[in-house]
């Protein structure tokens, strides 16, 4: 692959939509599990009277923690219309700027652990993506075309008063990233992808056991149908992806918080609407690797991310760095803060020393290793982890190394 330079702009033309006939399985897909779900709706309403479909509380007033000015100053800033809200933290403009993309269903409260050690280096701007906790949540599917979102995050850049940033994404923060840095490789100066994979593998890879899997994809590109599911069970959703919150001395506040973010139909609209867009979308393979420094984090035991999917993704990125945490799910960054913190900040700070290494037979040795640790499971991952300490790495691969990295 030949690598994009860091100060070549692509632009829009990277990206590439699926093929015709991709699309239609899609949409038949959609259609058939659309009416099983229906089906399911109106059998339940059948055998139970009391059955209510959407049935979350009503919430009133936010929690204290979304509005407290502890992690930042609440600020807003309005591109093409669309008013986007952010929390900034770590001083003047002189800083290098960090900007954070959170994940679904999320806000930027999600890097409520991130933001305080970030900001003794950095300024740091934890964004509401549109259509997400207190920005605009525009309604119509087409205002989260992935054209209309990655050159709004790029306004946005700009309209913080600087040509570049660092970019820190989780999941959908991530996805989004992953287009940015492919589109615009001259705003982002390093990249950090947190259990999420590249466009281009995301989709083929997802895990049975995720809650937003093939199953969630086709349902979300129905009219209001996953809203109504999402809103079931007072938003037993959010219970799913944020298990790590409950009985956790401290962390209930924030699960309520999510609770109220996504309380009403239209708080999920939005969201969903990145569903209706992204999965039809590729980034050109043509297009090579790009230049940017990267590091793919994940945690060893994500039930909604796969390791071979996140090896794959090094494949768009001449410079790389996998790490893994220990005992984090999909959430490192809430579950493992301070182990995800030292990563962020060895890789952030300090400047990589990276060595360029053969690219050629990559493919070939990654999936042979790779193979060989699906097929012992566990016992060998162990190994890898131990003797690798916690770095995946493979020497066909150009890898970049941290100073100082764990």
């Amino acid at each position: 692959m030949v690598g994009l330079g860091l100060g070549q702009a692509v632009g829009m033309d990277c990206i590439v939509k699926i093929s015709s006939w991709d699309r239609v399985k899609i949409h038949i897909c959609s259609l058939l599990w659309g009416l099983w779900i229906l089906l399911k709706r109106f059998l339940l309403r059948l055998w139970n009277a009391n059955y209510a479909g959407s049935s979350a509380e009503k919430r009133g007033n936010p929690p204290a923690c979304l509005l407290e000015t502890t992690f930042g100053t609440h600020s807003y800033v309005k591109l093409k219309g669309v008013k986007l809200h952010y929390v900034e933290c770590g001083g003047g403009r002189d800083k290098p700027l960090i900007l954070l993309l959170h994940g679904f269903p999320d806000c930027w409260i999600g890097w409520r652990q991130q933001v305080p050690v970030l900001a003794s280096h950095f300024r740091v701007v934890a964004l509401d993506l549109k259509g997400f906790g207190d920005s605009d949540k525009p309604l119509s599917s087409r205002s989260y075309q992935v054209s209309s979102v990655v050159a709004e995050l790029r306004s946005l850049i700009t309209a913080l008063g600087v040509r570049s940033c660092m970019i820190v994404g989780h999941d959908l923060g991530a996805l989004l990233g992953w287009f940015l840095v492919h589109c615009y490789p001259d705003v982002v100066t390093k990249f950090v992808a947190i259990s999420c994979p590249h466009p281009n593998v995301y989709w083929s890879c997802l895990p049975k056991a995720s809650a937003f899997n093939s199953r969630w994809l086709h349902l979300s590109q129905l009219p209001s149908l996953a809203e109504m599911e999402a809103l079931t069970n007072d938003l037993g959703i959010i219970d799913q992806c944020y298990q790590h919150l409950k009985n956790r001395k401290g962390q209930e506040a924030y699960l309520d918080a999510y609770k109220y973010a996504f309380s009403r139909r239209a708080d999920w609209t939005g969201p969903i609407n990145y569903y209706r867009n992204l999965p039809f979308w590729r980034v050109s393979e043509g297009r090579g690797a790009v230049n940017v420094p990267t590091l793919l984090l994940t945690g060893n035991k994500d039930p909604w991310v796969n390791l071979e999917s996140i090896v794959k993704s090094s494949d768009y990125v001449e410079k790389f760095l996998v790490k893994m945490v220990e005992g984090a799910g999909h959430f490192p960054h809430q579950e493992c803060p301070e182990a995800v913190n030292n990563l962020l900040l060895s890789f952030l700070v300090e400047k990589p020393q990276v060595k360029a290494l053969q690219r050629e037979s990559s493919l070939g040795l990654v999936n042979r290793m790779f193979s060989s640790t699906l097929s012992y499971g566990k016992e060998m991952f162990d190994v890898v982890q131990k003797t690798t300490s916690g770095v995946t790495g493979f020497p066909t691969r150009a890898l970049a190394l941290a100073q100082g990295g764990s």
